[in-house]
């Protein structure tokens, strides 16, 4: 958590201590209240006898939604850090994130969850809960394992993902997490955080046009993007940028080159992770007929920012300040004082950015 987040936190925690009654219905930070805790998540109810103590969570974003909303030591287990742990540790130095533990690959199965025996399951569909794989949230209530949903992830009546714009689907996971594991105090100074520095981007001056941005995931024979649902949509309306695949009414998705070569971005932006690299996506744009003779490409403007930066989660603040601060540098906006709170330059493993340095 960085400097600023974790003066908020404290704050909001010495007045719970000195008022306690007054830390809402399911009780102050680490303490518990009676009766059962109710949430709803995707348009259900999820209940909890008290405070839950033993999470199991998937992909760096959700586990980055835990640790912001105070649930570090009610963590049991994760999977699907490595690609994140370095950018984890910086946005969370004091949530021993090396010391976490964690079971199976790269995603999880039915016998790692239930080998750490959790309370409870914290992913999402498409973010570990997979048919394919035979983990979905029903396949864990046969065991008596409660799960919650990421609401980026929840699904619309034909099956698409989102049903919610992307920053209230992630504000509802740090209250629900918040009260569910007894913290919710903690999610709401995260909350309130996130708030005050939206608002300082959405204060900062535009330029005569607003800039579009493209977000390139990965791809080859197609594009892997993110439309109005996902993480990336509230990155760039905070920032101030239009997202080229806004229209796209689902999260993570595919589209074609010509949806690139539409768009003309003014800036494209990577999700570093493992798969492709950043080099290979260059290569890729500079070599594919569609792209080659966009001015992004030929100039370069290009940037890089770890996956758990651009998934829904409370990166996605840091991730709108270092977009604003890219429109600044390629001249598509005034220059301002907004300055990134995590500092992604010492990231000495992340490819790229050339224009930070």
């Amino acid at each position: 958590m960085t400097g600023h987040t974790r003066t908020v936190v404290g704050s909001a925690l010495v007045l719970c201590l000195s008022a306690l009654s007054a830390c809402g219905g399911t009780g102050g930070d680490g303490a518990t209240s009676a009766g059962a805790i109710t949430v709803q998540n995707c348009g259900q109810a999820v209940s909890v006898d008290k405070p839950i103590t033993r999470l199991y969570a998937y992909d760096g974003g959700i586990i980055s939604i835990a640790l912001a909303a105070g649930a570090r030591d009610q963590l049991v287990a994760v999977t699907g850090m490595s690609r994140d742990q370095a950018v984890l540790r910086l946005a969370y130095p004091d949530a021993r994130v090396d010391a976490l533990t964690v079971v199976g690959d790269e995603y999880p199965t039915l016998e790692n969850v239930l080998a750490v025996n959790p309370e409870m399951m914290f992913a999402g569909y498409g973010y570990g809960f997979s048919e394919s794989r035979n983990l979905m949230p029903e396949d864990l209530t046969t065991h008596g394992i409660k799960t919650y949903l990421l609401s980026e992830t929840c699904k619309q009546d034909d099956g698409a993902r989102g049903t919610m714009d992307a920053w209230t689907a992630l504000t509802t996971d740090l209250h629900n997490i918040g009260d569910l594991t007894g913290h919710r105090p903690t999610a709401d100074a995260v909350v309130a955080d996130i708030e005050t520095r939206r608002a300082a981007l959405a204060a900062a001056p535009k330029g005569a046009e607003t800039p579009t941005a493209f977000l390139f995931d990965s791809g080859t024979d197609a594009i892997f993007t993110s439309g109005s649902f996902g993480g990336p949509q509230a990155i760039f309306d905070a920032a101030g940028v239009t997202n080229a695949t806004a229209d796209v009414e689902d999260t993570w998705t595919e589209v074609g080159w010509e949806r690139l070569a539409a768009s003309d971005p003014d800036v494209i932006f990577f999700v570093d992770y493992p798969g492709q690299s950043f080099q290979q996506k260059v290569d890729t744009l500079k070599a594919n007929p569609a792209s080659r003779n966009l001015a992004a490409v030929k100039e370069e403007r290009f940037v890089n920012l770890p996956y758990a930066m651009w998934v829904s989660g409370p990166l996605n603040i840091d991730s709108a300040e270092w977009v604003r601060k890219a429109i600044e540098h390629y001249g598509l906006a005034p220059a301002t004082q907004i300055t990134p709170e995590l500092d992604v330059t010492k990231l000495s493993d992340l490819p790229g950015n050339a224009w930070l340095r």
